[in-house]
C-alpha cells in the first residue's frame, strides 16, 4: 500500500504539471500521512538537511565551470582540434561530434550544457557540409549524454552522496564505460554515413593540427588535472569541482582573454540558477528518501525482485529495464534521487559492488536523457538548432539503440566495468 501511495501521489503530481520538486514533495507528504506520521518540522529538517552536504559543493562548482568553459573559449577550441585530426574523413564532422563530446564531458559534466555547445558549435558545419539535419542533431544529442558518464559527472556526485560511494571511485570507475559509449556512437555514424555523398574538406596538415593542439592544449589539461589529482590524492571531488571552475576562469580570462570582467556577473548569475534548481530538487528528494526509508519501501522491493536475487546478470538486467522505463517520464537527477534509497539496499544484499552498480545506473539514467517523451537532452538541441522535437527525436533512435547495447553488453560483462575500476584505484 505505502509503494501505491507513494508513486500515485508522485504521479498524479507529474500529471497536473506541478514541476517535479513540488511533486516530490507532496508525494513525501502524502506518504507522511499515510504513515500517520506528519510533522511539519519533520518536513522542513530533511529538506533543509537535503542540500547541507559538502560533497554537493562540487554540483555548483562544476555547473560554473561549464558555464566559462562555453563562454571563455574553451568548447570551441576543442571543437577546432577535433576538426584539424579527423574533419577530412567521409563523415569527418560526426566523428568530430562524438571526440569533441568526450573530450567536452571530461570538463563540465553536464549534458546538457556538452549538448548546447556541440549544437551551437557543429550542427549548422553538418547541415552546410550536406549531413541529414535530423540524422547530425540525433548523433549530438547522443554524443551531450556521455557527459554525465566521463568524469567529472554531475550525476555520480550525486549518486555518491545518495548512496553513501566514494566519488572518486566512481570517477575513475566511469571511464573506460565512457569511452565505450563513444566507440558505439563512432562505428554507429560510420554505418549510417556511408552511403551519404559528402564531399569532406581538405585535410589540415601537420603545421595546422599542431596549431589546434596549442591553442586547445589549456583546455585539455584541465581532466588530466583533475584525474591525476584523484588518483594521487591531492583532492578531494568536491575540491577538483573547485579547481575546474578557477582553472577555467583563469584560462579564459587570463590566457585566450575571452571573458571580460563585466561579462563574470552573467555568467556566475546563469550558474547560479541552474544550481539553484538542481539543489532543491535535492532538498525535495530528501524528503522522500528519509520516508522511504521509514516506510521499509526497500525491504518490499527487494521481496518482489527476490526471484532475481540469486543471479547477478538477471537481477542487473531486471534493474536496468525499471530504470530505462522510469527514464522516458522522468528527468536524470529526480530518477537517481528517487531510486537510489529503493535500489541500493537490493544492490547489497544481492552482493553486487556499489560502485559498479553506480556507474550503470547513472549510464542507464543519462541514456534517458535523449528517450522520448522527456527527454531533456532532446529538446536542448531542438531548441538550439530550430529544429522540431520530432525531427530530433527520428535522428536519435539509431544511437540510442548503440548506447543501450553497449549498456546491456557491460550489464552481461560486468568485467567491462570493474576491471578498469581496479586498474584505475587499486
Amino acid at each position: 500500500m505505502t509503494i501505491v501511495v507513494f508513486v500515485g501521489a508522485l504521479l498524479l503530481a507529474m500529471a497536473m504539471g506541478i514541476p517535479i520538486a513540488f511533486s516530490l514533495l507532496a508525494s513525501g507528504v502524502a506518504l507522511m500521512w499515510n504513515l500517520d506520521l506528519f510533522d511539519a518540522q519533520i518536513l522542513a529538517q530533511n529538506l533543509i538537511g537535503g542540500a547541507d552536504s559538502f560533497p554537493l559543493l562540487a554540483v555548483p562548482f562544476f555547473m560554473l565551470a561549464g558555464e566559462i568553459m562555453n563562454v571563455g573559449g574553451l568548447s570551441r577550441r576543442i571543437v577546432d582540434f577535433a576538426l584539424a585530426l579527423v574533419g577530412h574523413v567521409k563523415g569527418g564532422l560526426g566523428y568530430v561530434t562524438i571526440m569533441a563530446g568526450c573530450l567536452l564531458s571530461a570538463l563540465s559534466g553536464s549534458a546538457v550544457a556538452d549538448a548546447a555547445a556541440l549544437t551551437a558549435l557543429l550542427l549548422p558545419m553538418m547541415v552546410k557540409a550536406g549531413h541529414d539535419k535530423s540524422r547530425a542533431g540525433g548523433l549530438i544529442a547522443a554524443t551531450g549524454v556521455i557527459g554525465p558518464v566521463i568524469p567529472p559527472s554531475i550525476g555520480l556526485v550525486i549518486f555518491g552522496v545518495a548512496a553513501n560511494v566514494s566519488i572518486s571511485k566512481l570517477f575513475l570507475a566511469a571511464i573506460v564505460p565512457g569511452i565505450l559509449i563513444g566507440a558505439a556512437l563512432w562505428l554507429t555514424w560510420a554505418f549510417l554515413v556511408r552511403r551519404e555523398k559528402i564531399v569532406p574538406p581538405p585535410r589540415k596538415s601537420a603545421a595546422e593540427i599542431l596549431t589546434a593542439l596549442r591553442k586547445a592544449l589549456w583546455a585539455l589539461m584541465l581532466p588530466v588535472i583533475i584525474l591525476v589529482g584523484l588518483r594521487m590524492g591531492v583532492f578531494t571531488p568536491t575540491e577538483a569541482a573547485v579547481v575546474a571552475a578557477v582553472y577555467a576562469l583563469f584560462v579564459s580570462a587570463v590566457i585566450y582573454r575571452e571573458i571580460s570582467w563585466r561579462e563574470l556577473y552573467g555568467i556566475f548569475v546563469a550558474a547560479a540558477k541552474t544550481s539553484a534548481i538542481v539543489m532543491f530538487l535535492i532538498a525535495a528528494a530528501m524528503v522522500s528518501a528519509w520516508l522511504i526509508t521509514v516506510a521499509d519501501l526497500p525491504s518490499k522491493v527487494v521481496g518482489l525482485l527476490q526471484p532475481f536475487m540469486d543471479n547477478k546478470i538477471l537481477l542487473m538486467a531486471a534493474i536496468m529495464v525499471l530504470v530505462m522505463a522510469v527514464g522516458t517520464a522522468m528527468d536524470m537527477t529526480p530518477t537517481i534521487l528517487i531510486l537510489t534509497p529503493v535500489l541500493m539496499p537490493v544492490v547489497n544484499a544481492a552482493g553486487i559492488d556499489p560502485v559498479y552498480f553506480g556507474v550503470m545506473f547513472i549510464i542507464n539514467n543519462s541514456i534517458g536523457l535523449v528517450t522520448p517523451p522527456v527527454g531533456t537532452v532532446l529538446n536542448v538541441v531542438a531548441g538550439v538548432g530550430r529544429m522540431s522535437m520530432d525531427d530530433v527525436t527520428k535522428g536519435v533512435v539509431p544511437f540510442m539503440i548503440a548506447e543501450f547495447a553497449v549498456m546491456f553488453l557491460m550489464v552481461i560483462f560486468p568485467w567491462l566495468v570493474t576491471w578498469p575500476a581496479k586498474l584505475f584505484h587499486g
